[in-house]
């Protein structure tokens, strides 16, 4: 008597799970990915000791920021200081750059009001690195304590 073999079942994987969990995995890592360029400022910043270091430069770049964030500019060397001139935000760098090129070795020393946003600083800093000046203070208030 013969028997019947009986079929073979075909095996066989189901990948549609395995998909649907890539897909996931793709639409997490694009939606919590960000796409945003940092930039960065590329400036030497001096260092603050206990009684504060002697100023060697010979002449200064005073870039004052109110509150408003509008920017006022004046050179201030040893033998006196220029009044102080209302600068655009956009025209800045142009404003910067010339009075880095008659005075090479000046400092720019930022003064920003307590009330200055961030944003007005930042765009000071980034245009004082475009102008091509090296050295920035940041000038602070003393505070007896």
């Amino acid at each position: 008597m013969r028997f019947a073999a009986a079929p073979e079942e075909e095996v066989s994987i189901n990948l549609t799970p395995l998909i649907d969990i890539v897909f996931l995995l793709l639409i997490f890592f694009m939606v919590s990915t960000t796409f945003n360029k940092e930039t960065k400022l590329e400036i030497a910043l001096p260092e603050a000791g206990a009684q504060g270091a002697p100023d060697l430069s010979p002449s200064r770049l005073i870039l004052a920021i109110t509150a408003g964030g509008e920017y006022q500019l004046a050179v201030e060397s040893k033998s006196e200081t220029s009044e102080f001139q209302t600068v655009q935000a956009g025209e800045l760098r142009v404003f910067l750059r010339v009075a880095a090129e008659k005075h090479r070795e000046a400092v720019l020393v930022v003064k920003a009001d307590a009330k200055t946003t961030h944003q007005a600083v930042v765009w000071a800093l980034d245009a004082a690195r475009k102008a091509g000046i090296e050295k920035v203070m940041f000038s602070a208030q003393a505070v007896d304590g």
